[in-house]
């Protein structure tokens, strides 16, 4: 029987250093890179999904969570290059959970009983009345029922009445502004009767009426609480939750309408609508139309000027007009008033 020998075997050389068996450089700074983004998100949409605004920095990034969009799909590209699966799961998740949040917010049935009365409603902020001029150019051309104008100051209020007719808007209810390019000074214009009343107390002032329209009294209060800048989030949060409180004291037809600071991510804001208001945008299908900063092209921005009204109302035709010389567009509306029939 032949034996095949086997050839011989040599030692292989030993190299001259430790073997490194870690990922290459790029990878870890990808996936380093990949965990804070995702982190960041993660943070602000916990907040989100637990239903709190939290502390600076969380309620002014919240304004703007459709576009945390962008930061988790970096996390989720940079996963896969640093070959990270953890942090792949972990994006997808985000990506998903952000999906989720980003669908418009609130009810949407329609009123009870037939339509009785229309009502074109325009609600602009001037930015301390410098867009007064291309406010009253819109209001001549869309001619609204109702108007709404936030941080007009002694020089605005001035200028809308010299430019309107008093035959035009013969109503008001206002807050006088403390002086001269002032953000505290705030106008409702109606061309339907206003019977004095309370308005929510505000820093900024939110002054209030009853409108009588076609012999149904409707309430309508102007909001502009706080921003919430860091050293003035408890007042806005304090300010939001007198518009809920005015909302859900009413059993009647009633339209909030102005600059609220706050989007439909918000906690604060989303109160609100659960006292028993809708947004007319949403119902409109325009929920996440940007109303400022104007300085950023559509569809960059974030939506904090609304027109809120009770369920007696349907909208329609929402529209965020460029007036010119203010960080806002103004929101026009038209909204339908529905009674029940007894």
């Amino acid at each position: 029987m032949e034996h095949v020998t086997a050839p011989p075997t040599f030692p292989e050389a030993e190299p001259d250093g430790p073997v490194d068996v870690r990922r290459p450089q790029s990878h870890r700074v990808a996936a380093w890179t990949a965990g804070l983004l995702l982190a960041a998100v993660s943070a602000v949409l916990g907040c989100r999904i637990a239903d709190t605004d939290a502390v600076t920095p969380v309620p002014q990034v919240l304004a703007f969570l459709p576009w945390l969009l962008v930061p988790a799909a970096a996390g989720l590209l940079l996963s896969a290059l640093g070959r990270w699966r953890v942090g792949l799961v972990w994006a997808v998740a985000v990506l998903g959970g952000l999906a989720w949040f980003i669908e418009p917010y609130g009810k949407v049935a329609d009123p009870d009983g037939p339509p009785v009365a229309e009502l074109r409603v325009l609600a602009s902020n001037v930015e301390f009345g410098r867009g007064t001029p291309g406010l009253i150019k819109a209001i001549r051309e869309r001619k609204p029922d109702l108007v709404f104008v936030s941080e007009c100051d002694r020089a605005c209020d001035g200028k809308l009445r010299d430019a309107l007719p008093e035959a035009a808007y013969p109503y008001r209810a206002a807050v006088a502004s403390a002086g001269d390019d002032g953000a505290d000074g705030s106008v409702i214009l109606s061309n339907v009767p206003l019977k004095e009343a309370p308005g929510v107390r505000g820093t900024l002032g939110m002054p209030g009426a009853v409108a009588e329209v076609k012999g149904i009294p409707v309430r309508v209060q102007l909001a502009h609480p706080m921003p919430p800048t860091p050293g003035d989030l408890g007042r806005w949060r304090a300010e939001l939750g007198r518009l809920r409180d005015y909302a859900a004291a009413g059993d009647g037809p009633t339209i909030v309408a102005g600059d609220f600071n706050a989007t439909q991510d918000h906690a604060a804001f989303r109160r609100v609508l659960d006292a028993g208001l809708r947004d007319a945008a949403r119902l409109s299908g325009a929920s996440r139309t940007p109303s400022w900063p104007t300085a950023l092209p559509r569809p960059f921005g974030a939506q904090i000027d609304h027109v809120l009204a009770s369920e007696d109302f349907a909208a329609h035709g929402a529209r965020f007009l460029e007036i010119g010389d203010t960080d806002h567009r103004a929101l026009l509306v038209d909204l339908t008033l529905h009674r029940d029939e007894v």
